[in-house]
């Protein structure tokens, strides 16, 4: 392979599926400086930016996300050459995983990847374990779950991350709701009161700090519940309005149930949600493959979740 090696194409794999230097040196264990050459070679070597400028994050260019599969599949086979004889009874294995999320990402993710994971591994088993208010990083750290799933900054710095999908929030009202007809701006935003969707109870968040610093402008939130479930069919008897992440609204039958959604317009951050497991099981093969297995699971339910 003229140019490039199996180093080179880990090093591809992982920059495009973090979509960030610093976190894909994170994951290798290399300096930011040396994940940056790699970077350069790699946009050397394909004659393609591999990641490029996204507002203030970077983004995989089409061509690289083009050949991440082909590229996984590469250092997966070679991997594999080590991981062989581990990974040749899962047919025969029983291993049982237990992984933190909260309900979202449960409901989203939980059935496709057991199917995924039982397609190799037939007597596998899974368990969900809640979201709770402990530090993510402690169950891992104490070996009492196997993954976490969530977007969540408070991380200790060894755990390892991976990020699985970006999403963005988006308001859901009723279908005739007077602000369609006022038209969507930040001034008409704040004359209707909301509703905040927090399992630690916090009202405020990016919407009220893009609303003060650009527009000088304030919302008001009525009522703070746990989760969302309870309030989507009540939506459509109020002029409330009820931020999701897409994720929520894209299974969401809003006709059916009378119910509309627009785009806030805002330039709110992406919520990224990232699947981190302890060092502890980086050369597990057994770890490897839920890992692996989540990852393609998660590109293949929210392939919209992958672009800008």
């Amino acid at each position: 392979m003229r140019g490039y090696d199996l180093d080179l194409l880990r090093y591809l794999q992982v920059l495009v599926e973090e979509e960030s230097v610093s976190a894909a040196a994170r994951r290798l264990k290399v300096s930011e400086p040396a994940m940056s050459r790699h970077l350069a070679k790699l946009r050397g070597v394909f004659s393609d930016p591999i990641l490029v400028q996204s507002g203030r994050s970077m983004t995989a260019s089409s061509f690289a996300l083009g050949i991440l599969e082909r590229v996984q599949g590469v250092v997966r086979a070679a991997d594999s050459l080590i991981e062989t004889q581990a990974l040749a009874d899962l047919r025969n294995m029983r291993p049982s995983f237990t992984i933190r999320a909260n309900d979202l990402i449960v409901a989203t993710l939980g059935l496709p990847l057991l199917r995924a994971l039982r397609e190799d591994c037939p007597q596998c088993d899974l368990t969900f374990a809640p979201e709770i208010d402990d530090p993510a990083s402690d169950p891992l750290r104490q070996n009492s779950v196997d993954l976490y799933i969530g977007a969540t900054d408070a991380m200790k710095p060894e755990i390892r991350r991976q990020t699985i999908f970006r999403d963005t929030m988006q308001a859901l009202v009723r279908k005739d709701h007077p602000i369609f007809a006022e038209g969507i701006t930040p001034q008409n935003m704040t004359h209707y009161d909301y509703i905040s969707v927090s399992r630690r109870g916090r009202a405020r968040g990016p919407i009220d700090t893009q609303l003060r610093d650009l527009h000088g402008l304030e919302r008001r939130v009525v009522m703070v519940v746990p989760n969302y479930h309870a309030m989507i069919e009540s939506m459509k008897d109020t002029d409330l309005i009820l931020p999701l992440p897409g994720l929520v609204l894209d299974h969401v039958s809003l006709d059916a149930l009378g119910l509309a959604k627009f785009e806030f317009p805002l330039p709110l951050p992406y919520v990224v949600a990232f699947q981190a497991w302890h060092p502890r099981h980086d050369t597990d093969p057994i770890h490897r493959w839920l890992r692996e297995t989540l990852f393609r699971v998660s590109r293949k339910v929210l392939p919209s979740r992958f672009v800008t």
